[in-house]
């Protein structure tokens, strides 16, 4: 397996590869990135004003499409398209820096498009609204099928995705056939909650993985003893700490290790790893609300998750891609080697054998969900098949 190369860097295919693995029509990816193929030869900030031009363009003709298949009462079709651009206009303002002029704009737009093509395609899935410091994190909640009780997962993102895009990775799909629900976090510092609330990150995940679990006690389709938590990316942090800290957790995962992120900073630094999305520093004192850079070292110093993976005492999962270009498989050995005090633990790290070798499996992200939704039903009480 490997990643989809179309442009001459690594930001801009990982761009491409996450729409691909999200729901993208590969005709429709390519009919935008032709156009735009020189553009990324500047590099890897150069150029994505017009990557947004290109993407909100075809964006656009799907809305249009929709509305004609609304009018002639075909929701499901325009659903359909409805999602896929939500996911384009989301794929575009990810790459933009902050503050970029239509930004906000096109964020706007694809929550509109999200919000209606989900109610016009069927899909049983919920907005809710979890109060939190400052404010609150809107969420998705997937209900599995069927009566009673059920166990849940909470699913929270890395430094720049969001809970839409939580959703189509198809984790939550593939819980729901499983028994298990989802709740598909914006926690601080990512998704609405930054861009709509202002709420940075922060590096104590506890205190608004807390409040999930709080919120998931009061419904009551969920069985609160079986409440599990994982992440993607960057969530590689911030899961294993939010089980660490919070004892109501049964059981975690990460998809992708991120033992040490404030180390990850330093090698960066000296431009050694590859970089998440464009104008990277400038996103990076966004997410964590730092006012300079020294301010965004200050804040992050603390994210390793060194004394922290010893004090997990449910069971855990690491997962990697053996070809990470952007944090090296040692972290995950590193998680894995600490959960001394985990009463049954794994590592699974994802080889040329099967595929899902790059960053969170961009190339190939069936085999992480596959493997995590197996994980929890094994482990929280699912089934398997």
């Amino acid at each position: 397996m490997a990643l989809f190369e179309y442009f001459p860097n690594y930001i801009w295919n990982l761009s491409l590869a996450i729409a691909l693995e999200s729901g993208g029509r590969i005709g429709e990816i390519v009919d935008m990135c032709q156009p735009i193929k020189d553009a990324a030869n500047n590099g890897t900030d150069a150029g994505t004003a017009e990557f947004m031009t290109e993407w909100v363009k075809m964006a656009d003709k799907l809305i249009g499409l929709a509305d004609e298949d609304e009018s002639r009462g075909r929701g499901f079709s325009a659903g359909t398209k409805l999602q896929r651009a939500a996911l384009y206009l989301l794929t575009a303002e990810r790459m933009q820096g902050h503050g970029h002029p239509g930004r906000a704009a096109t964020f706007a737009k694809a929550l509109g498009a999200f919000s209606k093509g989900m109610a016009l395609s069927g899909e049983v899935i919920e907005r809710v609204e979890i109060p939190i410091e400052g404010g609150t994190m809107p969420a998705l909640f997937t209900r599995a099928p069927g009566d009673g009780p059920k166990p849940v997962v909470v699913y929270c993102n890395g430094l720049d995705s969001c809970k839409e895009l939580l959703f189509w990775s198809g984790l939550p799909r593939e819980l729901a056939r499983r028994g298990i629900s989802t709740l598909c976090v914006d926690q601080p510092g990512t998704g609405e909650t930054l861009r709509l609330q202002n709420i940075p990150a922060t590096p104590q995940s506890e205190r608004w993985a807390s409040k999930a679990v709080d919120w998931l006690e009061t419904q009551p389709d969920v069985d609160a003893r079986r409440i599990g938590m994982t992440g993607i990316s960057l969530g590689g942090h911030y899961a294993p700490r939010a089980v660490a800290f919070e004892p109501r957790f049964a059981s975690g995962a990460v998809w992708g290790a991120n033992h040490n992120w404030a180390e990850v900073q330093q090698k960066r630094l000296k431009r050694e790893g590859e970089n998440p999305v464009p104008h990277y520093w400038a996103h990076v004192m966004w997410v964590f609300g730092a006012s300079d850079m020294d301010d965004f070292h200050a804040k992050t110093k603390g994210m390793t998750l060194d004394g922290v993976m010893d004090r997990i005492k449910v069971p855990f999962l690491v997962t990697h891609g053996a070809k990470d270009r952007q944090i090296s498989v040692d972290y995950a050995h590193q998680s894995f080697d600490q959960l001394v005090n985990s009463p049954r633990r794994e590592l699974k790290i994802f080889t040329a054998r099967e595929g899902g070798v790059e960053h969170v499996g961009a190339d190939n992200m069936s085999f992480g969900r596959d493997y995590i939704a197996d994980w929890f039903a094994d482990t929280l009480g699912g089934h398997t098949a």
